[in-house]
Formats: structure tokens, sequence, C-alpha cells
């Protein structure tokens, strides 16, 4: 045969071998969620229970009548449950498929006789225990708050598919119950009551115990997530920060990003020498990593290393936003990941800023304006201020924040005026004759953080909305004519999603695909400021660094993207808690390799 096309003796071979061991988790959480559904329909839908694909698709014991009914539709919601954690190798998940499954088959040859259906059982289950090294990842960050995520969502559920099952019965039910009788009858049977709804024969019973076993699935599976053991979402402790400022000192003028790494909110992996890093945080199963690892280059492999053996040992979604080229060639190289390009960051260089010339009209007059309104502006290191302003700049800065959430991750700190964070640079816009106010004559706050010993990089911009506009502008402004006085010749500004689409999409003779694309990333910015932000930045004639998000398979690009608008505070999917029942922050959890590290130091 040519090359690349597999002969009838080769495909044979492989059918009875079997499917790759690393493709078995995805397999059989799609058998489990295949299985599953038929099982929500043969114990919703009368005529499709008695059919021959419900014996065929039976997991769990079932009979004819009310009890098959509502065992069949336990069966299927456990299973559609639990296929997620085994696509995803979860030990726990596996766990309970092994419990399941040989139970299913007892009572399915106990209830129904139904040796077709045991078999099936059997069938799934022998992939389980053959396989068994698949599935071994480790549980994902939670707390026990997501019991009350789970009771809603599941409530939720339950009473839609209560509605079906109530109507599922046209020809049963007794007069013609109207929507509000039938939502009573879902209510109280998810309790265990009987409702307003009658039926004739034992389809009353068939409804009741459906139901019954809604309600029950619901309670359980919130009562186990509240009294589960709590595994939190990692932290810095302050022997890693420590660690990674030391690195920061040596290897931060390499990437303006370097500094967000020091996010309390962060967990980090160390290479096995210590002399690299690689920062993350898990946002719904995807390992995210922003920025380039922390560190000499030459030990970036076995950080990179590190990271992937944990995703793989959580089985988590490994991808890393915003990283250089550079950074973007070796993790393709070390791990056989791919890369794409994100948008590109912004740099000036403060020897070639100049407000001079026609392409620097329109900030000139705007900054001229702002300036004759009264305004002033003060540019100063963390370490200069006193206290007292700090707190004020700290209060300013969330009053002014604009959204409950508070936005950033691969670029935000996340913090100001940290007595760690010295370093960093504030600018602040002041009014001469202020309205009466809380925060005086503060008007607009600029803070930066270091890149290096000789460049800053923009975390955060706040002002007052009562201020006149342009308080931006002035302050990047301020900033670039003061760094000099603080040795600082680059500065890094926002970053630009998609930036040379922009770009080229405006341009005379783009392509009709070019400016579809373009056209897109417009409407978009009504919600995401891509547009916005391009231009803003262009402002200032910056040089264009491009950023790049690494990835595994082009599948998991939708994913990634919702966790990183998550992590990035677009998409909250947390449920707020009242402050007075915020409990202090848990202890960090720390990695498999970094416990061994610490095992060795101490011995």
């Amino acid at each position: 045969m040519s090359g690349g096309v597999p002969s009838r003796s080769s495909r044979v071979r492989q059918l009875i071998r079997g499917p790759r061991p690393e493709s078995v988790p995805v397999l059989v959480g799609r058998a489990c969620a295949l299985v599953g559904l038929v099982d929500v329909a043969a114990g919703v839908f009368p005529r499709f229970r008695h059919s021959r694909m419900h014996t065929m698709a039976e997991v769990l014991p079932g009979a004819l009548g009310p009890f098959a009914a509502a065992l069949s539709l336990s069966a299927g919601v456990l299973l559609l449950l639990l296929a997620h954690g085994l696509k995803r190798g979860k030990r726990r998940a596996w766990r309970a498929a092994v419990a399941l499954l040989p139970a299913g088959a007892v009572a399915q040859f106990t209830y129904r006789h139904s040796i077709v259906g045991a078999l099936i059982s059997v069938a799934l289950l022998v992939p389980l225990l053959v396989h068994r090294d698949q599935f071994r990842a480790l549980p994902d960050p939670r707390s026990r708050w997501r019991a009350l995520a789970n009771f809603v969502l599941m409530g939720a559920g339950s009473l839609m598919l209560g509605l079906v099952i109530v109507s599922a019965h046209p020809g049963r039910l007794i007069g013609d119950p109207s929507l509000a009788d039938r939502i009573t009858h879902v209510l109280y049977g998810l309790f265990g009551f009987e409702g307003p709804v009658d039926y004739q024969g034992n389809t009353s019973w068939t409804v009741a115990f459906s139901l019954g076993a809604l309600g029950w699935i619901t309670a359980v599976t919130t009562i186990y997530l509240a009294f589960r053991p709590e595994h939190p979402a990692a932290r810095l402790t302050e022997e890693d920060e420590a660690r990674l400022r030391a690195l920061l000192e040596k290897h931060g003028g390499r990437d303006s990003l370097g500094h967000f790494a020091l996010r309390r909110d962060k967990a980090v992996v160390f290479s096995p020498s210590g002399k690299a890093a690689v920062t993350y945080r898990v946002v719904s199963g995807v390992m995210l990593a922003s920025g380039d690892p922390i560190g000499d280059v030459e030990a970036w492999p076995g950080a990179i290393e590190r990271f992937m053996d944990e995703a793989k040992a959580h089985s988590w979604t490994p991808a890393v936003m915003g990283c250089s080229e550079t950074g973007g060639e070796v993790w393709t190289r070390e791990t056989g990941l791919d890369a794409l390009e994100l948008g590109d960051e912004a740099v000036v260089d403060v020897a070639d800023f100049s407000l001079a010339g026609r392409a620097m009209r329109n900030v000139r007059q705007m900054v001229k304006r702002i300036e004759r309104a009264g305004y002033e502006t003060r540019v100063r290191r963390v370490r200069d201020l006193g206290e007292a302003e700090l707190e004020r700049i700290r209060r300013a800065a969330e009053d002014w924040r604009g959204t409950d959430t508070e936005r950033g991750f691969s670029m935000a700190l996340g913090r100001v005026g940290d007595p760690a964070d010295g370093d960093c640079l504030i600018a602040t816009a002041h009014k001469a004759d202020p309205e009466p106010g809380p925060y005086g004559d503060l008007k607009a706050i600029l803070h930066f953080v270091p890149w290096g010993t000789d460049g800053v990089s923009l975390d955060l911009m706040r002002r007052d909305r009562s201020a006149d506009p342009g308080m931006n502008e002035l302050l990047i402004v301020a900033a670039l004519q003061a760094a000099p006085k603080f040795g600082i010749a680059r500065v890094s500004l926002n970053f630009a999603m998609f930036r040379s689409a922009l770009a080229r999409g405006e341009k005379i003779g783009a392509g009709p695909v070019l400016r579809a694309w373009r056209g897109l990333l417009v409407f978009l910015s009504r919600w995401f400021q891509i547009e916005s932000l391009y231009k803003f930045n262009a402002k200032f004639q910056p040089r264009w660094e491009p950023r790049f998000v690494v990835y595994r398979a082009s599948g998991d690009l939708p994913r990634i993207g919702f966790a990183a608008m998550q992590a990035e505070g677009f998409v909250n999917l947390a449920l707020p808690l009242p402050r007075f029942l915020r409990r202090a922050p848990s202890p960090a959890r720390v990695c498999a390799h970094q416990m061994a590290e610490r095992d060795v130091r101490a011995a």
C-alpha cells in the first residue's frame, strides 16, 4: 500500500488490540453520557421505555413499571454527572463508576432477568478495570460553596425535567391541569409528596417515583459536595514569593509581564534547579499560565516540564496567555503545543518619545487643555508615598473601578501600594480647586509595575468619573516625561488584542475576509474594548511586540478563551457571598513537586 493509507490487515489488528490506553477515558466518558441520555429518555417517555433500545442501553437496575422508570431516570442522571469526570480521567469518577456498574449488573438481572443489560454493565466495567492506570487525575481546586451552585443548577434542571415527566403522559391525564398545577405537582413530587395532577392507572406511581428520584439525586449530590474535603485554590506562599522576587531581580528585565507573576492568587512550579518558574491559575479545568516563564532561559524547559506534569496529574488543559515570541518558541519546542498570535503589546521607548510633530497633535492638544483646566500631575515611587496618601489612593482605585469584579490576570497585579512593591510607580492627577469629595484633589491614578531595572509596565488606570476627559492621556505623558529621572528607558502600555487584523483591515486593499474579521472585532469591541484599546495605545506611537497564546489542540481554544475571560474578570460564575460570611484565606495548596522539594530540604 502507498504511504499513509492503512491496509485492511492493519485495521483488523488495530480493532483487535482495541483503543489506545490514553483514549480510553474519553471513550468511556462518551459511552456513559450516551447511555445516560438513553436512560433518561427511557425513564421519561413511556413508549421509549419499552423499546429494544432501552434494553441495550440500561446500565443500572430497572424493572417494568414505576420503579423501572424511576431507576432508569436515576441511572441516566448519575451517568451524565460522571461522564465529564471520566473523560478527564478523574480517579473519583472512576471509583464511582466501578461501584455503580457491578451493582447495576446484579440489579439488572435480579429485577428484569435481563442478561443483555447485565452484559452491558460488565462491558463498560472491563475497560475501566483494565485501563485503571488512565484514571489517576487528582481533584480540581474547589470549595464547599459549589454545593450551593449544584443545588441551584440541579434544582432548576430537575424542575424542567419534572415538567417534561408530568406532561409526557397526555393520554393518561385526568382533566386538563394548568401550568401552575403542573409546576406545583413537580415541586411536591421532588420532596416526595403527591401533587394536584391525577393520572389513570399506575401512571401516578410512575410520575411520583420519577420525581422522587430527581429530588433524591439533587439532595445527595448537594450533601456530598457540602461535606467532602475542601481543596482550596492555590495561592503564593511567602517562600514562593521570595523565590520569585529573587528570580525577577536577576532576570526581570527580559519580560514586561514578569512582575505580574507575583499575583498572590496564582500558584507556581519551579524548575528542578530552582532557576526558573511558571506561575498559573486553574480556571474551569484549564491550567492557565501567563507571560513567559520567570528566570534563566536555560532553565525554562525544567519549569515547563513541571508545569506539564502538574497539568497531566490533574487532567487540566494546559494553556499560556500572552507569552512573547521567544517564550512561544520554547513552549512549543519543549511540549509539542501550538502557538497562535493573540495580539500586540505597546512599548514606548522613552528616549524617542516627544509631543512634537503632527502625529502627536491630538495628544498634545488634549494635555494642554487639561493643564489649563487646573490639573497637575505627580509621579512617584510607592516607597516615597506616606501611608495616609497610599490608603487614599487604594480606596479611590477601588471606588473608581467601575465594575463589581476586579479585572485582570495576565497583565494586572491585583493590588496597589503594597509595602513589598516599593519599586512600583504611581502617577496621580490633582485638581487645583476641587469640588468637595471623598478623595479631595485626587482625580486619576496610573499604577506601573517594575520591568527589570530600567522599565515599567502599566498595571491599572483609574479616574474619577466626574473628572474631565483625557486623564489617562495626561498621566501617561507625565509618566513618560518623568521616566528619565527614575532611570526608566521603556514603558509598556496596554495589550491590544488582534491589533494586526484591526490595522490591516482598515487599510486600502484589504480583502473581504480581512474586512469581515475586522468588522467582527469592531462589533465585539462594544463589550471587550478591543478596538478602543488599540486606538488608545496607537496615540503614543509605540513599537508593537507580538504576544501569543499556546494551546494543545484547536478544540481546546473555546474552552481556553472562556477560562481566560473568567480569569480576566469579564465572566464571573462565582456566587457572591455577603462580606460577613467570607472566610479567612485558606492555607496555600502546594503541588507534588513542591512537597517533594521541601521534604528534601528538611532532610
